[in-house]
């Protein structure tokens, strides 16, 4: 196990100076946003912002997607100038001109969604613009860099290969280089903005471990995270932010969830999960022994028509693999579909779509929806075939059907000309739910639907979601989260290695049986 010297030589101080600082100032904030502003156009992203950050401590910063987070993130390292307000470090008016000057004055962050060097070696990444130099003229000593960043993972308990290029990384293997790059930096403040997203339960408890050493050192740390377990297993206060505005601040020992989740959204959610109990009537898809060579192995289910069906598993189980085979995305070595009663044949997307199934991936930025396109164009692109290029009234009809679906997913943006790029994660997944749900689907698969989205979002897919099984649609759900899936589902299937091990309905569904079910844990 790690001890309290981990990170110490990683900072500015050695850990006995640094912690006495830290309990000579524990009072006084390292780092303050006093009524930051930003706008964007017409658009305000940020009103009269605060937040502080306390050595030695982890601030939780919370807010649904929309909330400002982002923005708030990118003045604080520097890619975007404040329209008015202050930022000081220890107590002094700082303005950065760039992100170098902000990691300069020992501000980095740990992004959810990694930005690297793909071709470039671990070592390289983590060392890119403060390279060792040696020598006259200087130059970069490559063997000193190797060996030091081999001496962070060591410390860091992570097993990692510095030589090998980033692109051969999993999502996992690339938050701990990020985690290792912020280190390296001697930072004294680190921001996490959702870093556990694509981590396994070992590696979250890793990461926990090093947030404790990173207190220990007297680092402040920014904690960005959907996930109110986190939330407070990490952090020391909270800061909750709406619509781009400062809402609350405060000791997490002084708050309860409830009492965060109503300042969050602005009102009470007494029902995250509003399950309507809804007639089932005929079995609408059956899938029966389906098999791939390498994922899954002899899968059959039925789906009924108002049901949602919801398919549980651990990493590796094989349920979008499934899916996708389902969808036509991928080619099943043998087994069938029928779709009410008929059996079909479906090798690719298109027809999938044709048949009456939806399909809205996991990864919502690179398989769900185009980036830098419109929200319109993206609510109406399966449409266009149906809509004809130069209808009349055609603009009438993409404005009608964007404003009616992303309405029920209360979606928040400026404008249906704004592109999906520019929007929080929770808000791009709403737009992809709204470009299938726009098809008209009486089959719709979900393949981690609230992944990275905030409380609030959820609940509004979780909603919606009732409301289409209500209106008679069938809903696969593929999720990750038990509370989810035994919260929203009528029955569960559960995956393991490949295989379908058990079947659950809702009233006799426990998170004990699930898990061990999950786990191959076969007796009853």
């Amino acid at each position: 196990m790690m001890g309290n010297t981990i990170v110490a030589d990683l900072l500015p101080q050695s850990l006995p100076d640094q912690a006495a600082a830290v309990r000579s100032r524990s009072d006084e904030p390292v780092l303050e946003l006093r009524d930051i502003s930003k706008r964007f156009g017409g658009v305000k992203a940020l009103t009269n912002m605060q937040v502080k950050a306390f050595p030695g401590q982890v601030v939780a910063l919370i807010g649904e997607n929309g909330a400002g987070k982002s923005t708030l993130v990118k003045i604080l390292t520097g890619i975007h100038k404040p329209d008015g307000g202050q930022l000081l470090l220890d107590g002094q008016a700082q303005r950065f001109s760039s992100p170098q000057a902000a990691m300069k004055a020992g501000i980095t962050a740990v992004h959810q969604e990694t930005v690297m060097f793909d071709e470039l070696s671990v070592a390289e990444n983590i060392y890119i613009g403060h390279h060792p130099m040696v020598g006259t003229p200087a130059r970069v000593d490559w063997a000193k860099m190797e060996t030091d960043a081999e001496a962070l993972f060591e410390r860091l308990e992570v097993r990692m290969n510095v030589r090998a290029k980033v692109k051969e990384l999993s999502i996992a293997q690339r938050h701990f280089v990020e985690i290792a790059r912020a280190l390296s930096q001697h930072a004294r403040i680190v921001i996490m903005d959702e870093p556990t997203a694509a981590l396994s339960q070992r590696e979250i408890q890793e990461l926990y471990r090093i947030i404790d050493q990173l207190k220990a050192a007297g680092t402040a740390v920014i904690f960005i995270s959907h996930k109110f377990d986190e939330i407070f297993r990490v952090a020391d206060r909270y800061t909750v932010l709406r619509d781009g505005e400062f809402v609350a601040e405060g000791s997490i020992a002084d708050i309860s969830e409830q009492q965060l989740i109503a300042m969050m959204v602005g009102r009470t959610i007494a029902q995250v999960f509003p399950k309507e109990d809804v007639p089932l009537g005929d079995t609408v898809l059956s899938v029966n022994g389906f098999s791939h060579p390498t994922e899954f192995d002899d899968v059959s289910f039925q789906l009924r028509k108002g049901e949602i069906l919801g398919f549980y598993g651990l990493v590796g189980a094989g349920r979008s693999e499934v899916m996708q085979a389902v969808f036509g995305l991928t080619k099943p070595s043998r087994g069938s579909i029928e779709i009410n009663g008929k059996k079909v044949v479906i090798k690719s997307a298109e027809e999938a779509i044709r048949a009456g199934i939806a399909y809205v991936p996991e990864d919502r930025q690179h398989q769900g929806g185009l980036m830098s396109m419109s929200i319109l164009h993206n609510v109406t692109l399966p449409l266009l075939e149906k809509m004809g290029f130069w209808l009349l009234g055609k603009k009438r009809k993409e404005l009608s059907i964007t404003r009616d679906y992303t309405h029920k997913l209360e979606l928040k943006a400026a404008h249906f000309g704004q592109s999906i790029s520019e929007l929080s994660g929770g808000n791009q997944q709403k737009v992809i739910l709204a470009k299938w749900l726009a098809t008209k689907p009486s089959v719709i698969i979900l393949d981690e639907p609230t992944k990275g989205i905030d409380i609030g979002s959820k609940a509004a897919v979780h909603r919606f979601m009732s409301e289409l099984v209500a209106q008679g649609l069938s809903v696969i759900l593929v999720s990750s989260e038990l509370p989810e899936v035994m919260g929203m589902s009528d029955r569960i299937i559960v995956m393991h290695q490949g295989q379908v091990v058990k079947e659950f309905a809702r009233s006799e569904a426990t998170s004990e049986a699930i898990v061990a079910a999950a786990s191959g844990v076969t007796h009853d």
